[in-house]
């Protein structure tokens, strides 16, 4: 067992674990792990809320907070367990230097896309990886699809089967227009040509998410996006 695994028992079936949580990358260039809550015991996830999806981790390095998805762990009786994960804030490791120039991004990490939360938790991260913050959503769908908003953004992700049509497109540029912030699309299954006529003409940046949790640009808005970032 590595320092950072943590035995877990389903409280369902019994069955003991080994959980090793995911790394994730800060932007100082750092691995970002949560720290798991020892001797905590698991819970059997029952209904989904936005606030428990995700958790607040200090970076060790730069001290940097930053929300990430709560661990989770699928057991082989069929429930998935939410590992609790110790809210104590983390010092720096070091007093960072001033910087003269911006850092850059790391390499994102994906998610592998195997159900509709995977897909939504990888454009969440990818927008967290463009340099938005304060990251908040919702699982209602509102025409379609997912809403999540960000400081300065609203994104609507389509994590079905079912391509992006042209309302789709229209509803989430007028929900930005509302707000006075930007907008951003990303899809699994890609979208109708009038949608991306449409997203081309009002300038909203579409993505493809693959099934590697990648998302990738469809049209020239998403990829100045992806070259500037937020």
């Amino acid at each position: 067992m590595s320092d950072s695994s943590v035995p877990v028992r389903c409280p369902a079936c019994r069955r003991e674990h080994v959980y090793a949580p995911p790394a994730y990358p800060c932007p100082c260039g750092a691995p970002v792990v949560p720290p798991m809550a020892r001797g905590a015991k698991a819970r059997v996830i029952t209904d989904r809320t936005w606030t428990e999806e995700w958790v607040t981790v200090a970076c060790r390095m730069c001290g940097r907070q930053d929300q990430w998805p709560q661990p989770e762990l699928g057991c082989g009786c069929g429930v998935t367990l939410r590992i609790p994960v110790r809210t104590t804030m983390a010092a720096p490791a070091h007093i960072p230097l001033p910087r003269t120039a911006p850092v850059p991004r790391p390499a994102f990490q994906p998610v592998t896309i195997r159900t509709a939360r995977d897909a939504v938790t990888a454009a969440a991260l990818y927008l967290r990886w463009l340099g938005y913050r304060e990251i908040r959503g919702a699982v209602r769908r509102a025409p379609s699809g997912v809403r999540v908003s960000a400081k300065g953004v609203v994104a609507l992700i389509e994590p079905s089967v079912r391509p992006v049509d042209l309302r789709d497109i229209e509803c989430v540029w007028l929900s930005a227009l509302a707000d006075a912030v930007g907008c951003v699309c990303f899809s699994l299954a890609g979208y109708e040509d009038a949608a991306r006529t449409r997203a081309d003409a009002l300038s909203v940046p579409l993505f493809i998410i693959d099934l590697t949790g990648t998302p990738q640009p469809v049209n020239t808005p998403a990829d100045e996006l992806m070259a500037t970032g937020a």
